[in-house]
């Protein structure tokens, strides 16, 4: 049965931003614990790395072979089913005795906790045209900081508790989260003439057919990656000399990669006022800036925290604006679309991590730097010659 439109209240949106950041956060609690983890089970950069590049690769499963079951079930008992999935995933990781087993946790935890991404597009459909891009500014907010706040939790609980004591605590979180989301969400389901099997491959139609989408997918992707370039390798960098930081304090920057998510919350509204070319191009530069200041940061404080704002500044805004563009094309597909285009955004991290991981085990931090200024060269290009596709965006 179909619930008629409903509108966003203030408090919704806010629980919405929070089950967002929650959900999406279960993939990076490991991060700044990577260091820890190595050691636990005997691995090098390059094995402990793919712990990450593995919740990636999850989550991208998720996204491809899930999100899109939001087009034709209702969404939030599969709202609420995936959110409890995701905590179990969470309990083998806690339970894990061996690097195979905790890699099956963690593939677990990454394939259900696209419940995130079925929250977005949810969103945007209940919200009021004039005001989704700045609906979509906060949710998605609520997701990349629960990205960054999952390094400062997990760190601060790590040096009291150990790293296992992250994510029992973690799946508990999730599973009051859940009834949560099941006694607020309102029901939404609708009618879509389509099976499973036809569902997948429409994702792969609207990509043939949706030059905008493909061009925004490659944007996003190529961001991310500079996303997880960055903070796949940022733990190796602190753990040792010069600086020799603990979980907790490791953890702590993630405070100041929200400075800078937060600070992108205007991208949604801007898009809104026609403005999603400005800012993207703005985005890009702004990343690409962030990487020579970032390359100081191996060997001073103040470059690191300035190269990590500006950084997660350009990321999070490029990604606001490029889903408040998507979501104008064709919103009976919203988590079609959405399952397209996140499922090339968790790629690009997934390969991310591992450059991050190799250039670290290769070339140290600068090598780390290099990997991502070429990366948003290349984004750069890409933009430059796809952005003619925006001046057919209604």
């Amino acid at each position: 049965m179909k619930s008629p439109q409903h509108s966003l209240s203030p408090a919704l949106v806010v629980l919405m931003s929070l089950a967002t950041g929650l959900s999406v956060a279960c993939n990076y609690y490991v991060q700044p614990l990577l260091e820890t983890v190595a050691r636990t089970f005997g691995l090098s950069f390059n094995q402990a790395g793919f712990i990450v590049t593995t919740a990636q690769l999850g989550y991208a499963a998720g996204l491809l072979l899930l999100v899109p079951l939001g087009d034709m079930l209702e969404r939030r008992g599969l709202i609420v089913t995936m959110s409890l999935l995701a905590a179990g995933g969470m309990v083998i990781t806690a339970l894990s005795s061996s690097l195979p087993v905790m890699l099956l946790g963690t593939v677990l935890t990454g394939l259900f906790s696209v419940v995130a991404q079925l929250l977005v597009p949810l969103a945007a459909t209940l919200a009021e045209p004039a005001k989704r891009g700045k609906v979509l500014g906060t949710v998605m907010s609520g997701l990349l900081l629960g990205i960054l706040l999952a390094r400062t939790v997990s760190g601060f609980l790590a040096e009291f508790g150990g790293w296992r004591t992250v994510y029992w605590v973690a799946s508990v979180l999730m599973v009051l989260m859940a009834l949560a989301l099941w006694r607020y969400l309102p029901r939404y389901q609708q009618s879509v003439p389509l099976n499973y099997g036809q569902l997948l491959g429409s994702i792969f139609t609207l990509f043939v057919t949706t030059p905008l989408l493909r061009m925004r997918a490659v944007i996003g992707c190529l961001a991310f990656a500079n996303f997880s370039i960055l903070w796949t390798s940022m733990a190796f960098l602190l753990a040792s000399p010069p600086y020799s930081y603990s979980e907790s304090q490791i953890g702590m920057l993630g405070l100041v990669g929200a400075a800078g998510a937060l600070a992108a919350r205007q991208a949604g509204s801007l898009a809104d006022k026609g403005k999603a070319r400005q800012t993207t191009t703005f985005g890009l530069i702004i990343m690409l800036v962030s990487w020579p200041v970032t390359a100081m940061g191996g060997y001073s404080l103040p470059a690191l925290l300035i190269g990590i704002v500006l950084l997660d500044l350009a990321v999070q805004g490029v990604h606001i604006t490029n889903q408040s563009v998507i979501y104008r094309q064709m919103p009976e597909a919203r988590n079609r679309l959405t399952s397209g285009y996140m499922t090339s955004y968790f790629i690009g991290g997934a390969l991310g991590s591992l450059i991050s991981a190799s250039a670290y085990q290769h070339a140290g931090w600068p090598g780390v730097c290099m990997a991502g200024a070429i990366l948003t060269l290349l984004n750069l290009l890409c933009w430059w010659r796809g952005a003619k596709y925006e001046l057919h965006t209604p």
